[in-house]
């Protein structure tokens, strides 16, 4: 049995252990959870004790990984979908169709899916609407509606909803698109990106003037150089919107004679049509390395072919066997079987072979192993098709033209012509963080290491804390090899260290070999000038990319790129992430109280209550300047005292235990009461929380704190998952309020208590 780590069997149990209604485990062990997903996917099988053997094979060593919504739900008989995301149907131009889309949306949401949603199809603000005399609030207010039904709805596993809204480049809102969520907690739900065409690249390459329009009217006419600029200076300060070249997107889908993509899942891997479907999992790179960090060292192509059409045949199983919100949902994942058969683990596996990430060889590596994995993905497909028939909207002639199945080898060719093929598309690179930290602390999928090792804090039954490290899984390797203290070579490089232009090497170079799309994110540094910045996105339009995500750190997104001490000693040292010390005890506690505290107090007027709320926030001093410490909440009226109790002790226990708290404000602030909220000094409050949470941030603000409103970071996918980096300034955790929460692939995850989040 594959021995796994203790942050693994961590994320595990909190994760991907099947417990019943009352917590017990059904899941004794973690084979019991392999035993548990393989004879579930195998049930369809006419030969189910055979499959599920060859299934549990490939889990139980960790050569696959099926996405987490599989591990959590397959087997399980919960109503859940196995389906990591969905794009919705297309949005009408009408009251009643919105809001029927509005509550398929919640029903998806519910069972665990993430959505995406183009709202191109919603008239301008200000655009009259004809029988009522009024003009249209515009696609950003109905956004708006959506972000707040999100909040309210717990995705399946205990996961807040993760949302893409996508807006064609010509749209004549794209500019308030583009800046929305400049405005604090605004859209928090969402992802965004423009929808961009190859017209709107050529007229930026000739400085043309560019309309916008809806429905054949011209709105206005800008310059296109000029809303390119917005665009970019919109990411370069906010990490939002991102990009998607959709008419290559739609050019290239071995599915153009029968859909037309606008929107992707949320962490856009999957472009997909209305009611489109994704289905991932990843091959681990990093466990078919051979004779590592040696002169021989090699990924091994022969076991690559056994393990890949066995995932293939998984997958297809699982659109069998998933539920889905919507009947729609389950028709058009029938009917076209789509598949995202991805790889996790490749940095490590570069550095396993002796491989800088990002130069050449690197590139070419990952066309020759991405070649390998579409090469026999495909054949697997066609053979399944032989065996149980292709997918039901398979068209001989039209399929066989598709720029992806005209570029395979000619005898892949002859096959998919005998048979057909049982996938429509197959091949798909989705962000693995939470999957590939449950795998050993491998590398998530074709993205650089963002840390080779961390410190994490391990709550006692006796409730003591205690610290380990968490260390990188090719890391690990050298060290258990060479010792403990052995020097990293100098082709281990992380995040930190590299330039945008690695990234696109490695990204352009999966993308040939990829019929859907990546998840990557490509990581800037701080002091990167706005002209190389916008740089980045032409580039990756010429590489052929289908798509284009940075991030790069600034006081605005609160991370940011800055020079540290180098992995090993960083992890020799015991400092945080970023390699900076933050203000906590020794052991990671909370900062003791002292006798005496300066404070405020103030009063919160609640249109809906008949006494007034006293707010007190006191401060302490730490890392040189006045930071908040606890918070009492008072009032006459009893109705609020058990949870403004709760509230005060929980506030206070973040505020004592340092390191980045103003993400407090943005949590209370985002709180919708379904109730509804009261109208403040001419705003519309969405709560009292929301309230509480505006004076506290106007306390932050008086004490310097913080030196603007808080603004949020950009939040984006339910597998996507990231790992800390050294390097990289640590944000605080939302749930357990610790240091080192990191950003990658559009997602954020805590390393410590498990917590991920995209949208």
């Amino acid at each position: 049995m594959t021995v796994m780590s203790d942050i693994s069997r961590r994320i595990w149990d909190m994760k991907y252990r099947f417990k019943g209604p009352d917590g017990a485990p059904g899941d004794p062990e973690i084979p019991d959870s392999w035993r548990r997903v393989a004879d579930a996917l195998a049930a369809v099988e006419a030969d189910s004790g055979h499959w599920a053997g060859r299934f549990y094979g490939v889990l139980e060593t960790l050569e696959f990984l099926p996405a987490g919504r599989i591990l959590a739900g397959a087997g399980t008989g919960r109503d859940v979908t196995l389906f990591n995301c969905f794009v919705m149907g297309r949005v009408p131009d009408s009251m009643a169709g919105i809001f029927e889309h509005l509550r398929e949306a919640a029903l998806t949401l519910q069972q665990g899916g993430g959505i995406g949603y183009d709202f191109s199809t919603l008239r301008p603000r200000g655009a009259p609407v004809k029988g009522v005399g009024a003009d249209a609030s515009g696609p950003l207010s109905f956004m708006d509606v959506w972000d707040s039904m999100c909040r309210t709805i717990m995705s399946a596993g205990s996961r807040r909803g993760a949302m893409m809204a996508t807006l064609r480049c010509d749209h004549p809102d794209i500019e308030a698109f583009v800046e929305a969520k400049q405005e604090p907690g605004r859209l928090r739900m969402f992802n965004l990106s423009v929808l961009v065409t190859d017209a709107f690249m050529q007229a930026i390459e000739s400085d043309s003037p560019w309309d916008l329009l809806f429905d054949g009217t011209v709105y206005r006419t800008v310059r296109a150089r000029d809303l390119w600029d917005r665009i970019m200076r919109a990411t370069y300060d906010y990490a939002e919107p991102g990009v998607i070249f959709i008419d290559r997107v739609n050019a290239q889908n071995n599915l153009s004679y029968a859909e037309t993509i606008h929107a992707t899942n949320p962490c856009g891997e999957q472009p997909l049509p209305p009611y489109g479907a994704c289905l991932l999992g990843s091959v681990n790179l990093a466990r078919l390395v051979r004779n590592p960090f040696t002169p021989d060292a090699f990924l091994d192509l022969d076991r690559l072919a056994e393990i890949v059409p066995v995932a293939v045949r998984m997958m297809d199983n699982v659109v069998d066997i998933s539920r889905f919100p919507l009947p729609a949902q389950a028709e058009e994942a029938r009917a076209k079987r789509r598949i995202g058969l991805g790889v996790t683990g490749l940095a490590d596996a570069f550095l396993m072979c002796g491989i800088r990430y990002g130069d050449a060889r690197s590139a070419a590596l990952t066309e020759e192993w991405l070649g390998a994995v579409r090469r026999h993905a495909y054949r697997a497909s066609a053979e399944l098709a032989a065996e149980k028939g292709p997918f039901p909207l398979y068209d001989p002639e039209r399929y066989g033209d598709a720029p992806m199945i005209r570029s395979l080898e000619p005898d892949i060719r002859d096959l998919i012509g005998r048979h057909g093929i049982r996938n429509a598309l197959v091949t798909s690179i989705a962000p693995t963080g939470t999957i590939s930290l449950f795998a050993n602390n491998v590398s998530s999928g074709i993205e650089p290491v963002f840390a080779y090792a961390y410190t994490r804090a391990i709550l006692q039954p006796d409730g003591a804390r205690t610290t380990e490290t968490v260390t990188d899984y090719a890391v690990q390797a050298w060290r258990n090899l060479y010792g403990p203290d052995a020097p990293l070579p100098d082709h281990f490089v992380d995040v930190a260290s590299l330039t945008p232009d690695d990234h696109l090497a490695i990204q352009a170079a999966a993308q040939r070999h990829i019929d859907s799309s990546i998840s990557k994110t490509i990581n800037c540094p701080e002091d990167l000038p706005f002209e190389a910045f916008k740089e980045v996105y032409a580039k990756a339009y010429a590489l052929g990319c289908k798509g284009c995500t940075t991030f790069r750190p600034n006081p605005v997104t609160g991370a940011v790129l800055q020079a540290g001490p180098p992995p090993a000693e960083a992890s020799r040292a015991g400092l945080d992430g970023d390699g900076d010390s933050v203000p906590l005890t020794a052991d990671g506690g909370p900062m003791d109280r002292p006798d005496a505290l300066p404070g405020r107090t103030y009063k919160l007027r609640w249109p809906d209550s008949d006494h007034a709320i006293y707010i007190t926030v006191n401060d302490t001093w730490a890392d040189g300047r006045r930071r908040p410490f606890e918070v009492f909440i008072n009032s006459k009226n009893m109705e609020h005292y058990a949870w403004t109790v709760a509230l005060t002790r929980m506030i206070s226990a973040v505020f004592r235990r340092g390191g980045d708290v103003a993400f407090v404000v943005d949590e209370l602030k985002a709180v919708f009461d379904p109730r509804g909220g009261q109208w403040m000094g001419g705003r519309y409050v969405p709560s009292l929380l929301a309230a509480i949470g505006e004076v506290i941030e106007r306390h932050m603000v008086a004490i310097g704190f913080l030196d603007r409103p808080a603004v949020l970071a950009r939040t984006s996918s339910p597998e996507a998952d990231a790992m800390p980096s050294v390097g990289l300034t640590a944000r605080s955790c939302p749930r357990c309020g610790r240091p080192g929460l990191i950003r990658s692939e559009g997602c954020d995850l805590c390393p410590e208590c498990g917590y991920s989040k995209c949208g």
